[in-house]
């Protein structure tokens, strides 16, 4: 067995696929219908280990989440062009439309985001200014904060509860069980991975439940500064807008957090203050079968430049991936 490898690796779930990154490379597998695994990998170094101003504490938490982004969006582009290529196999009369394709994949992204707004950002608060409690900051924090948690764990909750929501949830489990096998043992087995668990202190859910939990906190302090300063109650838009504005900090402050707990979870005080994410990360990661395994395995080796084992896998290139 070889020595536990100090190599941060992490990814996220993609329509019948894992996504996994690497020091260097960014590695998506997908199974396809007919049963072999498609293998895209690109090369990738985020701008925190190039950039010394990008990677300073605080910065390098935005940073590396304005590059999450783009990356978990490119990646899921990809994996539902893969899927639409399924289905047009089963149905070949059935031509393309890539204008309309295209058209439905940008609403899809601005009702996404719209609907984030409206459930995180503008409900939590309208409800607080309904209730007439915004001339108390930190009270009025406490009580938007704790609806968008609630929001959060049901919206969350509810999607779960949709097939193809739950086939995504499975494929977490196994991006999380194949990174505790390979954090555990680098020459792990696909057998090996069935005794870890689906919940991983570094996910992304833990993640955005943190940054949930630090607004309130940083939120609670600007605004009681800035309500001194006005010597009256903040406008529902100015607040709003004001937030919006100090998200880049509190992700900075959250993904130091994350850092933190990932390096010292054996820590009773860790342990506890990451509890609240890994119990919902029994939500949002599934028991997944050795077939998904095999896909994030797939995804893990190549994102980390190491052998290759499944002799059923088609490696596309730039060119192939990009049709």
């Amino acid at each position: 067995m070889k020595n536990k490898p100090e190599i941060a690796v992490g990814g996220q779930a993609v329509i019948e696929g894992v996504m996994m990154r690497g020091p260097r490379h960014i590695a998506t597998a997908l199974r396809k219908k007919d049963g072999h695994i498609v293998l895209k990998k690109e090369e990738f170094i985020s701008r925190t280990k190039t950039n010394k101003f990008f990677g300073l504490p605080l910065i390098r938490g935005f940073v590396s989440l304005i590059e999450m982004l783009s990356i978990g969006i490119k990646t899921l582009n990809f994996s539902a062009e893969e899927a639409i290529k399924d289905e047009e196999a089963d149905k070949p009369e059935k031509k393309k439309n890539v204008f309309l394709d295209k058209l439905y994949t940008a609403f899809s992204y601005i009702f996404a985001f719209g609907l984030a707004f409206l459930l995180f950002v503008f409900l939590p608060y309208r409800i607080a200014y309904w209730i007439d409690i915004e001339k108390t900051s930190i009270l009025f924090n406490l009580f938007a904060g704790g609806i968008r948690i609630i929001f959060f764990v049901v919206y969350i909750y509810l999607i779960s509860l949709l097939k193809d929501v739950h086939r995504l949830f499975q494929y977490h489990g196994a991006e999380h069980k194949s990174v505790f096998a390979y954090e555990s043992n680098p020459d792990f087995t696909l057998g090996d991975t069935k005794k870890y668990r689906t919940y991983h202190p570094r996910c992304g859910t833990s993640f955005m439940l943190i940054v949930l939990v630090i607004a309130i906190l940083v939120f609670s302090i600007f605004d009681t500064i800035l309500a001194l300063i006005l010597g009256h109650a903040i406008p529902l838009g100015i607040r709003i807008v004001l937030h919006l504005l100090l998200l880049p900090f509190v992700s900075g402050i959250s993904y130091e957090i994350l850092r933190f707990s990932g390096k010292n979870i054996n820590h009773w005080l860790v342990r506890a203050f990451s509890a609240p994410g890994l119990a919902l990360q029994r939500i949002t990661t599934q028991e997944p079968d050795d077939q998904q395994v095999e896909v994030a395995i797939c995804a893990l080796h190549a994102a980390l430049d190491l052998p290759i084992t499944y002799p059923d896998v088609e490696i596309l290139n730039d060119d192939e991936s990009s049709e």
